[in-house]
């Protein structure tokens, strides 16, 4: 009698993921175990000049990625952001994660030019990295609000507005801490952009943790599933016609990514339309990494040495 292959725990993990990805999945399971390769992205409210001695003596490789100015750090290097403007020039993160917030600030819109004034909501902002890159592409009346739920995350999250951007601009940034999926109970056709960044199984943090892994389970990317559509439904609805929003995860469950796009334009497919990425980053193709899914983009680190970062671009398009 044939053995059942095991369901949950490690071993219904490494399972599940082998069926998705077949042959690649070793590698992929390599690269999500060895040290996450991040950047110290420059502050666009501080010159280019405060580089700090950090930065000078460890001869960092400057570059641009998703059209951001980063120094490129070696796996676990230190970096030290010893600025003396008044604001902190460098923010450390993964850069897989700027491509969503890139994507979001330059995708077009089939209804026209960018109106200065557009309001944009970061429907789950902690901790704060990709709200910086949405800041700083406000136009001179634009608005931005960052919702967070947690308190503690949101804590955080006020604290690097308040390192990085300047009073002008932080004056024109509220933090809020609602339930994104209830936030369309309140307002609708509101915002120009939306950029949501829903909670996932975060497998790289799940292979990370032996105790977390033996209560892994297929009903865990079930479950956040269910909560992600909850969240790009509601953005969906918050959304100006002819608005653009974003959906990211980080993810690698094709359950959390194309699926829940999938489902979104299954049920509201009149009025939502999937933008290809490439053409987002049409003009300049050769910054973009990672690799085209059926409804976004994936950077994996087996074969960028980023990520995991999934991201969709959609247009709210007005019914026919």
């Amino acid at each position: 009698m044939a053995t059942r292959p095991a369901r949950k725990g490690a071993e219904g993990f490494e399972s599940f993921y082998a069926s998705v990805y077949g042959g690649r999945w070793p590698a992929l399971r390599a690269a999500l175990l060895s040290p996450v390769r991040q950047v110290a992205r420059r502050n666009a409210f501080v010159g280019s000049d405060a580089s700090g001695p950090d930065c000078q003596r460890a001869h960092l490789a400057a570059t641009k990625m998703a059209g951001c100015d980063v120094l490129v750090l070696e796996p676990g290097q230190r970096f030290r952001d010893d600025s003396s403007v008044g604001l902190r020039a460098f923010y450390i993160m993964d850069p897989a994660s700027m491509y969503a917030a890139k994507a979001l600030v330059t995708a077009s819109s089939s209804e026209g030019a960018r109106d200065p004034d557009e309001r944009i909501l970061d429907l789950c902002a902690a901790p704060g990295g990709k709200s910086l890159i949405l800041a700083e592409a406000l136009g001179a009346e634009g608005r931005l609000t960052c919702n967070e739920m947690s308190d503690r995350r949101r804590a955080r999250l006020r604290a690097v507005l308040e390192d990085y951007l300047p009073r002008e601009v932080l004056s024109r940034v509220e933090v809020t801490g609602h339930d994104g999926a209830k936030w369309c109970l309140y307002e609708s056709d509101a915002y120009d952009r939306i950029l949501i960044d829903a909670p996932c199984s975060g497998e790289r943090h799940l292979l990370e943790n032996s105790d977390e892994l033996k209560l892994w389970s297929p009903a865990r990317s079930k479950n956040l599933a269910v909560r992600q559509y909850a969240l790009l439904a509601s953005a969906h609805a918050v959304l100006k016609t002819g608005g653009i929003m974003v959906y990211s995860t980080c993810s690698i469950s094709t359950m959390e990514n194309d699926a829940v796009v999938a489902r979104l334009l299954k049920k509201r497919g009149q009025s939502v339309r999937v933008i290809p990425v490439a053409d987002v980053f049409a003009n300049e193709p050769e910054a973009l990494i990672g690799e085209a899914t059926e409804n976004g983009q994936m950077i994996l680190p087996d074969t960028t040495g980023f990520g995991p970062i999934y991201f969709s671009v959609l247009e709210k398009t007005a019914l026919p």
